[in-house]
């Protein structure tokens, strides 16, 4: 997948100056597909989960425009063109993300193929301006990290595993400092693979009840906003866990949500109890 992904980058109008990897582990990255490429390419060392990876790759570089890309997101041929032109053009903006194609986190998820088939039939770029938007969606988000070094912005480390809202924190500490805007002009597919990389059923259950209210008090979710996710991840695994779908693991999700409203009844709000799920 990381291979494929990388490959399709050679095909962006604008190559990127660097590509910085930070695998799970050291056997994720095909080495040999790797360094045929026609861009630098640098694996980082870092800890397992994401925002760790994600921490490891803002202190290895050095660049004004980190473009992160989830490694099942597949860019439109001219999305790091128009990423330097949005970033150049307006200054005051922190942080931008762009319009998603398709989303296979949704279904059972999309193949490679697929998803290259649906970025050619979208065609030439005709989107519009960006708008203000609330956070970032992660699996692409366009950071200036000028403003992350000046005010020691860090993704929090102790969202584990697959992070859940990571991105509305890392978003919303920045928020203070300038704009977090969408693109239409910024279009690519998420895969939503649901190969191993992703947390388990009762892990995401519990990250999916405890990230929202440890970031509520910790003021970069607001509190209704808290509640309205909350709810929407228990009527969904509830109404769901019957006839779950074949490739989502509602029932688990289920246990892990009651495992972290338990936690939370008896005052217990750690994210980190997830990986003990």
């Amino acid at each position: 997948m990381l291979a494929d992904t990388l490959e399709h980058l050679s095909g962006q109008s604008r190559m990127p100056d660097q590509v910085l990897v930070c695998p799970a582990q050291a056997s994720d990255v095909d080495l040999h597909r790797v360094s045929s490429l026609p861009f630098d390419v640098q694996i980082v060392a870092g800890g397992r989960g994401l925002p760790l990876q994600r921490n490891a790759l803002i202190a290895a570089s050095d660049a004004d425009i980190m473009v992160f890309i989830d490694d099942d997101f597949l860019l439109a041929p001219d999305f790091l063109q128009e990423a330097e032109a949005l970033m150049r053009g307006n200054p005051d903006v922190v942080v931008a993300t762009g319009h998603v194609l398709a989303d296979g986190i949704l279904t059972q998820g999309l193949d490679f193929e697929e998803a290259v088939r649906i970025i050619d039939a979208a065609g030439p770029n005709r989107g519009g301006e960006w708008h203000r938007t609330y956070n970032a969606y992660g699996c692409n988000m366009i950071v200036r990290l000028q403003a992350v070094r000046d005010h020691s912005v860090k993704f929090d480390e102790r969202l584990p595993l697959y992070a859940w809202q990571e991105d509305l924190d890392f978003s919303r500490q920045l928020a203070v400092y300038g704009e977090i805007v969408r693109s239409p002009r910024l279009r690519g597919v998420h895969l939503g693979t649901k190969r191993s990389g992703r947390s388990p059923g009762r892990r995401l259950g519990y990250s999916q009840v405890v990230n929202p209210v440890y970031l509520a008090r910790k003021g970069t979710m607001a509190w209704s906003r808290c509640f309205r996710q909350i709810g929407r991840n228990i009527t969904a695994n509830c109404a769901r866990a019957i006839r779950p779908e074949s490739w989502v693991d509602r029932r688990g999700r289920l246990l892990g949500n009651l495992i972290g409203l338990f936690d939370l009844l008896r005052g217990v709000c750690e994210p980190e109890r997830a990986v003990r799920h």
